[in-house]
């Protein structure tokens, strides 16, 4: 026996030291990880969607506003949306207030004119 046993209790309190200091952070750590996927990742999908939905607004899109007046879009501008709620009533509304889009507005495409075929003879 070279080493005496008050010196190898010392090394081991040592190295447990660390052991459990690294056990100590490890809820911490699972914590997190936890609030990321459950809380952070989720609210994070549902921005994106917002923003998405907000610079997608046309103009004939029925919308909810987050004050809950319904009404359709006549008129698109940057910052500014302007909303028919009634019959000759409409209003700004600030595009930031759309709470969601209800009845979705297609595309309009492109009309392309006729062209004139000739048939071979």
């Amino acid at each position: 026996m070279l080493i005496s046993p008050a010196h190898a209790q010392a090394v081991d309190a040592a190295a447990g030291g660390m052991q459990s200091g690294l056990l100590q952070l490890l809820p911490l750590a699972l914590i997190f990880v936890v609030f990321y996927f459950l809380l952070i990742r989720p609210q994070q999908k549902r921005m994106k969607a917002h923003r998405e939905m907000l610079t997608n607004v046309r103009r004939g899109d029925v919308v909810v506003t987050s004050g809950g007046i319904i009404g359709t879009v006549t008129k698109v501008m940057d910052a500014e949306l302007q909303v028919e709620i009634a019959e000759g009533v409409k209003v700004k509304v600030a595009r930031e207030m759309l709470a969601s889009v209800n009845a979705k507005t297609e595309p309009s495409k492109p009309v392309k004119e006729k062209e004139d075929t000739k048939e071979s003879v």
